[in-house]
């Protein structure tokens, strides 16, 4: 239906075809209005052409769009795109679990109950939200990469079986329950019942009931007891057992009445999987046949839509029954429309057969011999008008109305009102009636009831986490929520300038679109100048303290001999007092080690560096030149001094006196504190 590269929605662009069922197919597609990948689900040719199907398709994915839940597949949008109609949902990478099984062939106990448990988890939250799902089945069951069990294809499978004539023979006929397989009233009871079928594959491999017609099978599930799975599997948990078979009673009232009752046993199963805890109703003893009589097997077969068709015309669901399942089980679109005329035709019969009781009841059609008329033909007529008058009403909007008011207004003119469910609504405010099931004009019974749907505000969703973007981006990414914004501003050693340091409220948090979200946008590091204290003569402790104190770090302490200075303290350091330097910035301190003592000979040594060596600026001015002998380990200063170009000093000469004994040493030269690199050897000879 759709190319690939095409972009649909203004905002979905298609990737690739994933796959094909009976009634769709799914492609994946690049979002780029929120930069992620979903499927879309789009429907075939000739249920788009359904007009009745797609309003309910639309309000059914609509509903399901409501549920936010980790175990069900999230539908995100619905669309149409010319007359094609699509939903999007979201993009979950791994497998159904119906070739999950195929490739396992049977599953361990621990895990089948984990599946269970979360799958159950999905259809609780769907019926806790007023919706069946009517079609659980493993190929509606996803297991991701992550090992997250989700249920997909709430709206399409209830859109289905609430328009299609067939909606009982969908090709999901090995999990339907008995009421369903009857053509009666299903609800919760009926999808736990389809969840215990699949619960049955996952530990035996196969499914209770087969045969090699919807039909036959069918009539199994109405008819049969299913052989107990400890028949294949002998080692089978007791409880898990017992579970199963209740979720596959027969009679609804005899299994579970919630999915979260289901749960509970589930979870106990785990802890103490042999203990018989599960608590069955009784009634019909399990051994006991339901047998039919042949008008009622007839009847099945009519609610199963398998027609006497000559045998070229046989439908392709009763002739190859596990090839329709490949095509994601669904009926043929053909036969659908056949028997839907049929159904049309059906009911023209019934209304002539019912005008002809009333007219036989009140003498218009007459057979044999003529008798007189108590009434004329126009009494008869005008009789029977008020009749028909005083039996059916015109239904009226009540749409915009509170449920109260709609009540009100419905009761006023003979009609009875129910709540069928609540959705999220951005037109109409919580409490008002947004849908209802019978339009407005149409003629309809008195004493009916008219279903509605009752608005539950404004959709919700989570708020996009957008920690660590540019402040832009972020404020693009939420406005295609619909969400403002406000922002503040603060230093960050780290975050990036220009970058979100945090959000409030935080991402993941429930909003709805109008809601504000406050921003704090990343300044960068901050940047503070102090002033350098002069530490010379200081004892090296307070001096290290005045130094911390001023915001400042100490760098390398090294030692040297001083006339001047006492042992113990600065002689000089790195950076010169009263200079502003960045806060942190290191300072490096020369430690005095007292008067060095004289022995008899002294060790003299020169030493001449040229000016041009420190690499300064021609017109160098007030510049501090440090020079510092290195002997047996000890550093002693021997030259500081602060010089300019206007002194015309093409090299600094020194005559040093070295250790006593020792005739070699290094001198290296600081310029402004910062070590030039230099080093320059000196040679000592002993003098008298």
């Amino acid at each position: 239906m759709f190319r690939e590269g095409i972009l649909i929605g203004e905002r979905y662009e298609i990737i690739e075809r994933v796959g094909s069922g009976g009634m769709s197919e799914v492609y994946k597609a690049k979002d780029h209005k929120l930069n992620r990948f979903v499927a879309i689900k789009v429907l075939k040719r000739e249920f788009s052409e359904d007009i009745n199907f797609v309003q309910k398709f639309k309000r059914e994915a609509q509903s399901a769009a409501g549920l936010m839940h980790p175990n069900i597949v999230n539908v995100y949008d619905v669309g149409q795109e010319g007359n094609t109609h699509y939903i999007v949902m979201e993009l979950v990478d791994g497998i159904t679990l119906k070739k999950y099984i195929e490739n396992k062939g049977k599953l361990s106990p621990k895990e089948v109950v984990s599946i269970g448990i979360q799958a159950a988890l999905g259809i609780d939250a769907a019926h806790k939200n007023n919706i069946i799902h009517r079609d659980i089945k493993p190929q509606n069951i996803i297991i991701s990469k992550e090992g997250k069990v989700k249920i997909t294809d709430f709206g399409i499978a209830r859109a289905a079986s609430s328009e299609t004539v067939s909606s009982n023979a969908m090709g999901s006929v090995h999990y339907i329950s008995p009421e369903q397989a009857r053509g009666g009233y299903s609800d919760v009871k009926s999808d736990i019942y389809s969840l215990g079928i699949t619960l049955y594959e996952m530990v035996t491999g196969r499914v209770p009931f087969d045969g090699d017609t919807t039909v036959s099978i069918a009539i199994q599930h109405l008819q049969d007891e299913l052989v107990e799975p400890s028949k294949y599997v002998p080692d089978v948990p007791i409880s898990l057992e017992q579970i199963i078979l209740k979720c596959t009673q027969k009679s609804p009232e005899r299994r579970y009445h919630s999915a979260e009752e289901l749960i509970t046993d589930l979870k106990k199963s785990l802890i103490t999987p042999n203990e018989q805890f599960v608590q069955v109703i009784p009634g019909i003893n399990r051994d006991q046949t339901i047998m039919f009589k042949p008008d009622e097997i007839k009847k099945i077969k009519s609610e199963t839509d398998i027609k006497q068709l000559k045998p070229e015309e046989k439908p392709v669901e009763a002739q190859d029954l596990n090839e329709d399942e490949e095509e994601d089980e669904e009926i043929n679109p053909k036969l659908e429309k056949a028997i839907t005329i049929m159904g049309i035709v059906a009911g023209v019969i019934i209304v002539i057969i019912f005008l002809y009781l009333i007219g036989s009841f009140f003498g218009i059609f007459k057979f044999g011999p003529k008798t007189e008329n108590k009434k004329s033909k126009t009494e008869q007529s005008q009789e029977l008008k008020r009749k028909e008058d005083s039996d059916e009403v015109k239904m009226i909007n009540v749409v915009g109305k509170t449920y109260d008011e709609g009540k009100v207004a419905l009761n006023k003119i003979g009609l009875g009102i129910h709540q069928k469910s609540m959705e999220a609504s951005d037109e109409y405010p919580k409490g008002t009636i947004i849908d209802q099931n019978v339009k407005d004009g149409d003629t309809v019974e008195k004493n009916t009831t008219i279903e509605v749907v009752v608005s539950s505000g404004e959709a919700t969703f989570e708020v996009p986490d957008v920690t660590g973007l540019e402040e832009q981006a972020a404020i693009n990414k939420l406005s295609d929520y619909g969400l403002n914004y406000t922002r503040d501003y603060q230093y960050s050693n780290d975050v990036q300038e220009g970058c979100i340091i945090s959000m409030d409220p935080v991402g993941g948090t429930a909003a709805k679109k109008g809601d504000s979200v406050r921003l704090v946008v990343s300044r960068g590091r901050e940047i503070i100048q102090v002033t350098v204290p002069n530490v010379q003569g200081m004892s090296e402790s307070d001096a290290k303290s005045t130094l911390e104190n001023s915001g400042l770090a100490v760098g390398n302490v090294t030692s040297s001999y001083s006339n001047n200075v006492d042992e113990g303290d600065v002689i000089s350091q790195t950076q010169e007092p009263g200079k502003t330097v960045e806060k942190g910035t290191s300072v490096d301190l020369v430690i005095s080690m007292g008067k060095e003592e004289e022995e008899p000979g002294k060790y003299i040594g020169n030493i001449d560096i040229p000016i041009s060596d420190f690499g300064l600026d021609e017109d160098y001015e007030n510049v501090r030149i440090i020079l510092r002998l290195t002997q047996k380990g000890k550093t002693k200063q021997i030259y500081d001094k602060t010089i300019s170009a206007s002194d015309g000093m093409s090299k600094i000469s020194l005559q040093v006196e070295g250790i006593t004994g020792e005739t070699t040493g290094t001198v290296k030269a600081y310029v402004d504190g910062v070590d030039t690199g230099n080093e320059y050897s000196i040679v000592f000879v002993e003098t008298d």
